[in-house]
């Protein structure tokens, strides 16, 4: 019950400074201080949410799966370029400032061309999930790769153990608590970079949605969609969590 009571009350006081938000937008807009068509309220956008909400999931239904192909792709190169960089130094100097480098090119920047690469489809905005999500991952799980217990490696090479079996019983357990952590970071990254995406050029999903209620100005579904990529985000981070503590059982235990 002591370890439950700080999270209890953490919780209380984020549910707290949201009400306290929504009541001062509420106060905002219902007194006329802010203009309607410049910030809606939050009853309106609420109408504006149940109105559209067979719209917003099918539209969601489009970005979920671009978001998820392009995470677990990125996953995939980060996990591969981390333990190559890993394993060979030369490959570590060589392309660790070229993957730096890949971060410091806005999004916005690079979805045009990949549009006018790779056409209106899916492909564009997977690639551009891709490029956003695997630098996390490749960060983190190559800071724990290199940060394993020297004792340890050294105990399972005396005893005859190989770099296959040194990786598998100590540097990636020891690397997934990092691994969780930039996957958090991915996994939000994913679902913003697959509307950053469609922005720029689509058929479908929640980034073309907002473009279309945009020229509408319809700013109620604007924010309704917001509210929604939001929600989305923190589900995900959610899960994320979840899946770390069936992953991690013995970090649970060192909390109890």
């Amino acid at each position: 019950m002591k370890r439950k009571s700080p999270n209890i009350t953490s919780k209380l006081w984020s549910c707290s400074a949201v009400l306290a938000v929504l009541i001062l937008w509420q106060a905002l807009t219902g007194f006329g201080i802010v203009e309607g068509f410049m910030l809606p309220s939050p009853n309106a956008v609420a109408r504006a949410f149940v109105q559209e909400f067979p719209a917003l999931m099918g539209h969601a239904r489009i970005t979920l799966s671009e978001a998820f192909l392009g995470l677990a792709l990125g996953i995939l190169t980060g996990f591969v370029m981390a333990v190559l960089m890993d394993r060979f130094d030369r490959l570590y100097q060589a392309f660790y400032p070229l993957i730096v480098l890949t971060q410091t090119v806005p999004a916005v920047a690079i979805a045009p061309l990949l549009v006018l690469w790779f056409g209106y489809e899916m492909a564009p905005k997977v690639i551009l999930i891709v490029i956003t999500t695997f630098f996390p991952i490749t960060v983190g799980l190559l800071t724990g790769f290199r940060s394993a217990d020297p004792d340890a490696v050294n105990l399972l090479r005396a005893m005859g153990a190989g770099r296959g079996q040194i990786f598998f019983y100590i540097k990636l357990p020891g690397a997934l608590g990092q691994f969780f952590s930039s996957l958090r970071i991915s996994a939000s990254y994913a679902v913003v970079g697959a509307v950053i995406a469609e922005w720029l050029g689509g058929f479908g999903g929640l980034g073309v949605y907002m473009t279309r209620v945009k020229k509408a100005f319809a700013f109620d579904k604007m924010f309704a969609v917001i509210i929604l990529i939001s929600a989305i985000s923190l589900l995900l981070m959610w899960a994320v969590e979840r899946l770390q503590k069936k992953c991690m059982p013995w970090e649970n235990s060192n909390r109890d």
